[in-house]
């Protein structure tokens, strides 16, 4: 029986992708191992191998297709002894979509519903909700409901019933799309099947309110407002059109989301970085010569700043967490994120266990890091996860700003420039370098408190450097 190849899940939380190019053509020997194709996300370019062997059959969503979604059926491959031309696309379409399962386990464990067998890319990730042996799990099974976290925060803002809503995702996982159909539709409201019928002395019930127009979902634009509308407030031929890609599209999704779900509060500091510039001039003085005779490193501001956010952060480790539904998940070491702009959007790459790095080698991953964000060659594990961020528009002359936290981070520090000001030391005025940083934080982890102990902890390390030294 031929082998289905599906859409891959290159994240935890992916639930379409773009199939940018195939590498293989029909017809073509395929090898366990072999990079079969592309698949663009909103962050990244990721090659699929292939897990299984034998000769690619039938391709079934052609090269540049957008928004397939994950568990799509994209091809067939012909096993050995089996004649590829023979082989058809299963009836449905679509529909003919199989959950992953394990490489091992008897047949009827590995068989997909019209006989043939699942094969996914080693890239692919098993959707929270599967079975330990790869079985699909239904979304209303049990006393438990496998719901995305977007899924949960939409059913619980609109009153949605998740066990009434039957699931699309991987296993049956209720995703957004499905909680969106059953507002449209008018189904699966909480308690809606308890509530009888309303009676007042003969007079019918009053219809139940329409609800309000919903937001766009990519990025909250004002509810009810078409584009044809939005268009309309401005001259014909004044503007062109930009439609949105992968990655603009989830900015706004996800930082609107931020905004309404995470309350934000603010805290701001200047911190004297005198002693910080001498020390990085020491330090990048005394930086050793590769072989070509080029600096070993060389550190800058916001090296520091991210070194001393990750001390910061392992210095007052209640700080040190993120909000997980119904808990908080404290961590053992600082995971901080740093924001690189590219066209069109930005990445936030994460230095792993910054608190126990040296500068040379932040400032070193930092430099690859941003690197291959711009040619969009991150992996979706160096930019997911992560603590708190650092969003740095001193380059650009900018004094003061507030920051957006990224879900699921609790916080983000908004670094501005560095400037000479006039400030009074021992009752006279003296002039010194400030810079101003302001941090964003999520009051369900961080209280006034103790965001205000994160961020002195902060302004501590910046203005006595020595102490990210030892």
């Amino acid at each position: 029986m031929p082998i289905n190849v599906l859409m891959p899940a290159l994240s935890p939380t992916m639930e379409k992708g773009n199939l940018a190019k195939w590498l293989k053509k029909e017809g073509d020997a395929i090898k366990s191992g072999d990079v079969i194709a592309e698949i663009e996300t909103d962050k990244a370019t990721m090659e699929v191998e292939a897990v299984d062997e034998g000769v690619l059959a039938k391709i079934l969503v052609a090269e540049g297709t957008a928004d397939v979604p994950v568990n799509e059926l994209i091809a067939l491959i012909a096993e050995e002894g089996e004649d590829p031309g023979s082989v058809q696309a299963p009836k449905g379409g679509a529909e003919a979509k199989t959950a992953p399962v394990e490489p091992k386990g008897t047949p009827d464990q590995n068989a997909a519903p019209d006989g043939s067998h699942a094969s996914y890319a080693r890239v692919d990730q098993v959707p929270e909700g599967a079975k330990p042996n790869g079985a699909a799990q239904p979304a209303g099974s049990g006393d438990r409901v496998f719901a995305s976290p977007l899924a949960r925060r939409i059913a619980k803002q609109e009153g949605v019933d998740l066990s009434a809503v039957k699931g699309s995702g991987p296993h049956g996982r209720v995703i957004q799309r499905d909680v969106q159909a059953a507002i449209e539709n008018g189904t699966a409201k909480a308690g809606a099947a308890a509530k009888p019928e309303a009676k007042s002395e003969g007079k019918s019930a009053p219809a139940p309110e329409k609800s309000a127009p919903k937001a766009a979902a990519a990025g909250g634009a004002p509810a009810g407002l078409s584009l044809d509308q939005v268009k309309g407030f401005y001259e014909k031929g004044s503007f062109e059109e930009v439609p949105l890609d992968g990655m603009r599209k989830t900015i706004a999704k996800r930082l609107t989301e931020a905004m309404q779900v995470a309350p934000h509060f603010y805290l701001t500091v200047d911190c004297e970085l005198d002693a910080l510039m001498k020390l990085r001039e020491t330090l990048n003085g005394s930086a050793g010569k590769d072989k070509d005779g080029k600096p070993l490193f060389k550190l800058s501001v916001n090296d520091f700043v991210i070194k001393a956010m990750g001390l910061a952060l392992t210095r007052v480790p209640a700080a040190n967490a993120v909000w997980a539904e119904d808990r908080i998940l404290r961590f053992k070491h600082a995971e901080v994120g740093v924001a690189v702009a590219i066209d069109g959007g930005l990445f936030t790459p994460v230095i792993r266990k910054a608190d126990q790095k040296t500068l040379s080698t932040i400032s070193n991953e930092m430099k690859d890091f941003a690197g291959r964000a711009r040619a969009k060659k991150l992996k979706p594990e160096e930019y997911q996860g992560g603590v708190t961020s650092v969003s740095n528009l001193g380059m650009f002359g900018i004094k003061h700003f507030t920051a957006v936290i990224n879900p699921p981070q609790s916080s983000i520090l908004a670094v501005g420039a560095g400037e000479k000001r006039v400030v009074v030391k021992d009752g006279q005025p003296t002039v010194a370098q400030v810079m101003t940083a302001t941090l964003s934080c999520d009051h369900r982890v961080l209280d006034g408190a103790l965001g205000a102990e994160l961020i002195a902890a902060f302004k501590g390390l910046i203005e006595n450097p020595m102490g990210m030294l030892v």
